[in-house]
């Protein structure tokens, strides 16, 4: 952009310094051109300066500089702020992002417009709120937005109503503002149904999602991604479905590599390996692989299905293994059972050429491997690896890990210390790891003290109590069993049922202990009472 104002030469030299400044490479090419501003004169006009922090935040994603050049200014304008908060919230610098904003509110005049903000500086400053600002001063950008008179503007509303939906108790403000749009665009409707997706709300977000007059991709990613991470897996893979006869009608409609991992999540959780497979086949057909996304979720699908082979087949095959990768195939083995295989991949990963770390994940899939192997030493040798050589701080999961290693393999003393020397306060998880390894090996003494802090958790939940009361009946002590089955009475205590899914022709059916709610249930019993008959029928005459 050049001024008007401007001689034929004073245009030419513009020219000349806009082309050396596409033609930057690094900083100091940055700089051999900054020069050349100062040399021409042109240091301090706004569009010359505004190229160069354009730049420098943008192309060379060097803020440090960039900020450096912003200083530099007598008098920036509304495009120098935009540009250098852009690129702050876009690196996820949110706190600096909202302090430029502020110092530019402190600057700006409402007889100046040059420095006030605009519809492009408020998005930017709406998506570093959620990460910086308490939640009852999220308030204050919406009035600025009001007094600036942009809370009519669509953009700015979308981005309020992303903003506010990040927040649980602000779903409600978010559906205001989105109630009250005159104009919606298919962004506004998937950030609202992403907000009641953060929530749980799935059964709001697919009211919306229904009523919605247009679809894209990332819409249907939202609502397909929002229901695997809900645990409504059957649902999700019932819309990518729906997803597919769009596309087949509408071309336009594409799933992506968002689409097809999120698909595959849910296959993976749900246990729907045919469907999973054919959807590996769709990805294949329609260009989607090679790609190290699909790749990690395919490898964790084919995993959580058993199918360890075709998880290590995709695995071997990824070219780039990232370290979600080695995190995926670590966790597969895990699963199963298979802890030797488990550790020689995280011994792979650790020579790899890739110069890949582990992280808190890989060693969370270490320890369950250890775990199911029996390998005590190893498990405390990879404790002290993570915290001693990788520097990582023990979470919740990595103690939970720790005292379910050592409590299954009786070493209770070791458990009560790890227990005592953690940094936060045992959850659940924790003390139900250590009653699991007290059942085991009937340690009535701790199982009782895990009971008292589990029942002080979560009162209601009568299945700890049960396996307590199971742990006195096996040493015949049915005194006690009576005193705990009289504690479930008394605190109304419920267990959850057992549960268990079964896939036909694509579609998985989920059933409860004692469930009677499918439709065709009077067929299902009858059948299981003619395979229980066959089977009684085949070991009396096996004993013949």
């Amino acid at each position: 952009m050049l001024c008007p104002q401007w001689s034929i030469a004073e245009q030419k030299q513009q020219l000349v310094y806009l082309k050396k400044l596409s033609e930057c490479k690094h900083l100091n090419h940055l700089k051999q051109v900054q020069a050349l501003s100062i040399t021409l004169g042109h240091s301090q006009t706004q569009v010359s300066a505004f190229k160069l922090l354009r730049f420098a935040a943008t192309t060379l994603s060097n803020l440090p500089y960039a900020r450096l050049l912003f200083d530099r200014l007598s008098s920036p304008n509304v495009h120098a702020f935009a540009a250098l908060i852009t690129a702050y919230t876009f690196h996820r610098l949110h706190l600096s992002s909202l302090l430029l904003f502020r110092h530019m509110l402190r600057l700006g005049t409402p007889s100046d417009s040059s420095s006030r903000p605009n519809h492009f500086i408020f998005p930017q400053v709406l998506k570093s709120v959620p990460e910086v600002m308490e939640p009852r001063t999220w308030g204050s950008v919406h009035a600025h937005v009001i007094k600036t008179g942009f809370d009519d503007n669509p953009v700015v509303q979308t981005a309020l109503v992303d903003c506010y939906a990040r927040w649980s108790r602000g779903v409600q403000d978010a559906r205001k503002v989105f109630d009250e749009m005159p104009e919606r665009t298919v962004v506004t409707w998937t950030a609202m149904v992403s907000g009641y997706i953060r929530l749980g709300d799935v059964e709001n977000a697919m009211v919306l999602f229904e009523s919605m007059p247009d679809r894209d991709v990332p819409s249907w990613n939202a609502i397909i991604a929002g229901c695997a991470q809900n645990g409504l897996f059957s649902l999700s893979v019932s819309l990518f479905k729906r997803l597919l006869n769009s596309f087949l009608r509408d071309s336009h409609i594409r799933p992506n590599h968002v689409t097809v991992a999120s698909a595959l999540s849910a296959c993976g959780h749900g246990g729907m390996l045919h469907l999973g497979k054919w959807i590996h086949g769709f990805a294949c057909r329609n260009g989607l692989v090679p790609d190290s996304f699909i790749s990690n979720a395919l490898t964790d699908m084919y995993g959580k299905c058993g199918s360890l082979k075709e998880a290590r087949w995709v695995f071997d095959m990824t070219l780039r293994k990232e370290l979600t990768s080695w995190n995926s195939m670590i966790n597969c083995y895990a699963l199963h059972g298979k802890s030797k295989n488990a550790i020689m991949v995280f011994e792979e990963m650790i020579a790899s050429e890739d110069d890949v770390k582990p992280d808190k994940i890989t060693f969370v899939g270490l320890f369950n491997a250890c775990t199911h192997g029996g390998l005590v030493a190893e498990g405390i040798a990879y404790f002290d690896l993570m915290t001693k050589v990788y520097e990582i701080k023990p979470e919740i999961q990595h103690y939970g890990c720790m005292i379910d290693l050592l409590g299954r393999a009786g070493q209770f003393d070791k458990a009560m210390e790890v227990v005592k020397g953690m940094e936060m306060e045992p959850d659940e998880a924790v003390w139900g790891s250590l009653l699991n390894g007290c059942k085991i090996h009937r340690r009535t003494d701790l199982a009782e003290l895990a009971l008292q802090k589990l029942m002080e958790i979560d009162p209601h939940n009568g299945g700890y109590a049960s396996m307590l009361a199971n742990i006195y009946g096996e040493m015949g002590n049915w005194e006690e069993v009576r005193k705990v089955r009289k504690m479930l009475k008394e605190r109304n205590a419920y267990k959850t049922p057992g549960c268990s899914w079964v896939e036909v022709n694509e579609q998985v059916y989920q059933f409860h202990s004692a469930d009677t709610s499918h439709p065709r249930i009077k067929e299902i019993h009858h059948i299981l009472e003619t395979l229980v008959g066959f089977i009684s029928l085949i070991k009396t005459s096996q004993i013949q």
